[in-house]
């Protein structure tokens, strides 16, 4: 990371750390203040917004319409407000010349296309210090404060793709104060466990499906580190996961729930609520038709706003997360909204023939209800054209025919007809081309041999 960048990150995350001491009246003054000048940003240098926000300039932010990443990348020269940037040229770039910044000025990011079509997004010197900015706001409620006279050696096992924003991150925040090893969680499970133990991290960040491995490794014998914290992002972390990392290091692990779109949107503190990062991020939590959710019941999508945002103005902009919003405050005294859960990706919502007529909708929590608390190494279940398949590592001592059963009454207890379950048991969880294993997915598997 070059000086000034430097300079810029450490001022912006004391900045956001002295919001943390603010009132709610003072965070949503700051909010309506930043939403005003994104949306003016946008209305006189967009012509996107200009067309999308016709007419509509005092209306508040829930009566603007929705922007979709269909609609972001089919409009994207027009949304974009710097008018050099074209979308087949960043293409070119991001295929050539990738790791480099775009007309020597921007940081591209790119999600991996796992909702059906790849996002492409960028980000200016200013807007890139805020968002390494809020994972090191994510970093320090974990305690993890590099500075001058503290070294923080940390280890992120995600993707080593230098198009993700994973390893962009990990990349940037590389310093002396900061020694940072980046392996990809594709890699065999031997491969990470000799690179960690010869690096002992004081801080331990990957996908929550890696850290399991990572944690039964450790237990095993075969890992031998001894990090001070350890935060789970990019995929949901479910209690029994909690309860392995708790086994293996005796703490428990920080959750931070990330975009690429966004860069950090909430994290947890020392009590383990998860915090909005509302100054940042307007995240709205609605149902399939827009409409806001009660807390406590799971959304059907979020619509974000990203108040830093400039070069490529996502305001009101559609993700597919499930998440839930929780009543009350924390005991922190933190002014931020707090989420009660995260189930994932609406993809790993599955859309199931209902016993009376219709579909019925099975949120990925009823299968981490039946097989969570099994002995196993790992899960999947995929929905295909013949059943559900359920892909299970290890899982000595269980019943392929009891744990089909199982699953069959927790699906008919939500309205779903009789559908086939296949148990398969497998070495490991097939992962994404960035080293995700999805939950819960709608599509056949075709996992690894066992």
């Amino acid at each position: 990371m070059d000086a000034r960048l430097i300079a810029r990150v450490l001022a912006s995350r004391r900045r956001l750390l002295r919001r943390d001491g603010w009132d709610r009246s003072r965070l949503e003054s700051h909010q309506a203040q930043a939403l005003h000048a994104l949306r003016e940003h946008a209305a006189s240098r967009s012509s996107f917004y200009q067309r999308h926000h016709r007419g509509l300039a005092g209306k508040p932010l829930s009566e603007l319409p929705v922007l979709t990443k269909g609609m972001l990348m089919e409009s994207f020269d027009r949304l974009v407000t710097d008018p050099r940037v074209r979308l087949h040229e960043l293409e070119a770039h991001l295929a050539e010349r990738i790791g480099e910044p775009f007309l020597g000025r921007y940081r591209v990011n790119a999600t991996s296309g796992t909702t059906g079509r790849r996002g492409m997004f960028l980000f200016d010197e200013r807007e890139w210090a805020f968002v390494l900015a809020s994972y090191a706001r994510a970093y320090a409620w974990a305690g993890v404060m590099p500075g001058p006279t503290r070294r923080a050696p940390t280890a992120v096992v995600s993707t080593t793709k230098p198009w993700h924003q994973s390893a962009a991150v990990g990349a940037s925040v590389q310093s002396r104060t900061m020694p940072t090893l980046r392996l990809d969680a594709t890699a065999p499970i031997e491969a990470l466990t000799e690179r960690l133990n010869a690096f002992q991290p004081e801080a331990l960040i990957a996908y929550a499906s890696t850290l399991r491995l990572l944690a039964d490794a450790q237990l095993a014998g075969a890992l031998a580190i001894a990090p001070r914290a350890v935060l789970s992002a990019s995929e949901a972390l479910t209690p029994e996961t909690r309860r392995l990392i708790g086994r293996a290091w005796g703490l428990e692990p920080f959750d931070v729930y990330a975009a690429t779109e966004t860069a950090t949107i909430a994290a947890e503190c020392e009590h383990r609520r998860l915090h909005l990062f509302e100054d940042l991020v307007i995240t709205e939590v609605v149902d399939e038709a827009g409409r806001p959710v009660p807390a406590g019941e799971f959304g059907a999508k979020v619509l974000v706003t990203v108040l830093f945002g400039r070069t490529l103005p996502l305001i009101r902009y559609e993700m597919s997360d499930s998440v839930s919003l929780a009543a009350g405050s924390c005991p922190c005294g933190r002014p931020y909204a707090l989420l009660a859960g995260i189930v994932g990706r609406r993809e790993e919502v599955l859309r199931l023939r209902a016993a009376r007529g219709g579909w019925v909708e099975v949120h990925p929590n009823v299968f981490h209800d039946v097989i969570d608390l099994l002995p196993t190494g790992g899960w999947q279940v995929a929905l295909g054209p013949e059943g559900l398949t359920v892909l299970l590592v290890g899982a000595r001592g269980v019943d392929d025919a009891r744990l089909a059963a199982a699953l069959q009454g927790a699906l008919a207890a939500r309205g779903a007809a009789p559908l086939p379950v296949t148990v398969r048991r497998v070495a490991e969880i097939p992962r994404s081309a960035v080293g995700k294993a999805p939950l819960v997915t709608s599509g056949s598997l075709a996992g690894p041999p066992p």
